[in-house]
């Protein structure tokens, strides 16, 4: 049986922009719906049903940020901002109020299709098998169901704290992870300023799974963010694990 094409919503003022994105998507094989304002884009959110959206953030009527807020209320369809402010302070705000990636204009149209391809595949792997929680990247394998991480085969000894930061990046594999979600999570909402307790933690792991600092190929940072794993749900058998402990 085929599979459905996924379809995009584009909420974009510029008809450029749309243009360009349209065209893009649709030699991909997307089905594409577009909408210039904010009251048009949550109506056809809703009439439509994408399975993703690209949001701007200067949109004429609505400002992008509540038009977010009211999408995450109703939905929890992946949603990617694509927009021309690129202060650390609005990528915070959006992807802490749901946005699950944040472009900056201009950008790469293949870097911009790549992180759509992991979102759907995020999405459409999670609908698929709910129960999935293994990952791999390379020699590297994550199981976060047993708590296991190997490397080259052997098992790799994380920290709690450690492990708890890999467990929520693999969670959100290809997106942007704040700094302020992890460190709530991780440590607690006490803590949520504490950034030097999470680049601790950073550091030891791109040590632990052998990911070059300089290249960040794994791990990869986003400058007064967050933090992004490149890492993608797997479903063949992890490596043996008869007599090995879990990380500790």
């Amino acid at each position: 049986m085929a599979t459905e094409p996924s379809r995009l919503l584009i909420i974009d003022d510029e008809p450029q922009i749309r243009r360009f994105l349209r065209i893009s998507l649709v030699s991909q094989g997307f089905v594409v719906y577009e909408a210039a304002t904010g009251k048009e884009g949550l109506a056809m959110a809703e009439t439509e049903a994408p399975d993703l959206i690209l949001l701007d953030l200067g949109l004429p009527d609505l400002d992008g940020q509540v038009v977010l807020d009211r999408l995450r209320a109703r939905s929890q369809v992946p949603i990617i901002v694509v927009s021309v402010r690129g202060q650390e302070g609005e990528k915070v705000r959006a992807l802490d109020h749901g946005a699950n990636d944040y472009v900056t204009k201009p950008f790469g149209i293949r870097e911009l299709l790549a992180r759509v391809r992991a979102l759907l595949r995020l999405r459409d792997g999670t609908e698929a098998t709910p129960a999935l929680s293994r990952y791999r990247r390379g020699n590297l394998v994550i199981d976060t169901g047993q708590r296991r991480v190997w490397r080259d085969g052997e098992v790799v000894r994380l920290t709690p704290k450690e492990y708890a930061v890999l467990d929520r990046l693999c969670r959100h594999g290809g997106q942007v992870v704040t700094q302020r979600q992890l460190l709530r999570e991780v440590w607690g909402p006490s803590h949520v300023d504490d950034t030097h307790y999470l680049r601790i933690v950073v550091s030891k792991l791109r040590q632990k799974l052998g990911d070059d600092p300089d290249a960040q190929t794994l791990l990869q940072t986003e400058a007064g963010i967050g933090y992004r794993l490149m890492i993608e749900p797997d479903d063949v058998d992890a490596p043996d694990t008869h007599d090995r402990e879990p990380p500790s």
